[in-house]
């Protein structure tokens, strides 16, 4: 068996403090940054050095991760987890592809990837996210992979002079196994 953390298209690994300069050019592009989080000002190449290497040594129970693309090595995006409820067995994810890295599957991989972790290894039961009403890529991307739409906060993220709605999605791990099958032993 290779590395559980690889899979065809792309390698999940921890960030590295080298990494500060892909992180912020991704930042430069303005659209991506709002799906994946928010619009921030400008930033200073000495802010990115720091916070990278600050996220390189953080420990703790949340993952920070690295998409790498196995044919080119580049850095293609980021993965974090947040909100593991260890007592009700669920978790939330992050995900963010760099504008000029999207639509190569590498966004489905590195979900597949994680889901397959979170599931078989750290026992949880249930993946929730939330994607922006206006992130029609993410939405289809994870209605593709079984997840499910639970809810909907109306009017709860403010962007581009209105509010939208955050879109609440899940996947249980009987649906993960609907689709997926948990990596071997």
């Amino acid at each position: 068996m290779s590395s559980f953390w690889t899979g065809t298209k792309v390698r999940l690994r921890g960030v590295e403090p080298a990494d500060w300069e892909v992180f912020q050019s991704f930042a430069e592009h303005s659209a991506d940054a709002r799906a994946a989080d928010r619009l921030h000002p400008p930033r200073s190449a000495a802010w990115f050095r720091e916070s990278i290497a600050k996220r390189a040594t953080h420990g703790g129970e949340d993952l920070d991760l690295a998409i790498e693309s196995r044919r080119t090595g580049e850095v293609v995006g980021a993965l974090s987890t947040g909100g593991v409820d260890r007592r009700a067995g669920r978790f939330s994810y992050g995900i963010g592809v760099g504008h000029q890295h999207q639509r190569n599957g590498y966004a489905r991989e590195a979900i597949a990837l994680l889901l397959g972790y979170m599931f078989s290894e750290q026992r949880l039961h249930k993946c929730e996210v939330k994607v922006y009403e206006f992130n029609d890529a993410s939405l289809s991307l994870h209605r593709s992979l079984g997840f499910v739409e639970e809810g909907r906060l109306r009017a709860h993220e403010f962007f581009g002079g209105r509010h939208w709605d955050a879109v609440l999605l899940g996947m249980t791990l009987p649906e993960f196994l609907d689709r997926w099958e948990l990596p071997e032993v």
